[in-house]
């Protein structure tokens, strides 16, 4: 497995851990819209975590990668607006630009399984 499937996998697996212990948080630490900024940035986390850890493979092409590693930047990018919200009174103008990557990553990753193998 190439250093980056690697990073990638780790990464998924951190964001699926931090993404239990946010929603805990979001459920019982916080209240009204910070409370629903932090679940939905729990469920992006855990979500998108899982599908970096299941799709980087050890056979992973070079499409593949890329996508992943553009889902894991939406990612952060899009949750990490919304903790900031929440966390540091930030604005949330990073949201949209990580919903637009990860919807990119997305059709990637399709059109990486649609590719016929030789």
């Amino acid at each position: 497995m190439s250093r980056l499937a690697r990073a990638l996998a780790a990464s998924g697996a951190v964001a699926c851990a931090a993404s239990v212990g946010l929603g805990a948080y979001a459920s019982h630490g916080l209240a009204d819209a910070d409370a629903r900024r932090a679940g939905l940035a729990a469920l992006f986390l855990f979500g998108h975590g899982l599908a970096l850890f299941m799709l980087a493979t050890p056979s992973a092409g070079r499409l593949r990668l890329a996508a992943l590693a553009a889902l894991a930047l939406g990612v952060v990018l899009f949750s990490g607006s919304l903790l900031g919200a929440v966390f540091l009174a930030t604005p949330t103008a990073l949201a949209p630009a990580g919903g637009v990557l990860m919807m990119l990553a997305w059709l990637t990753l399709a059109a990486d399984a649609l590719r016929p193998r030789g």
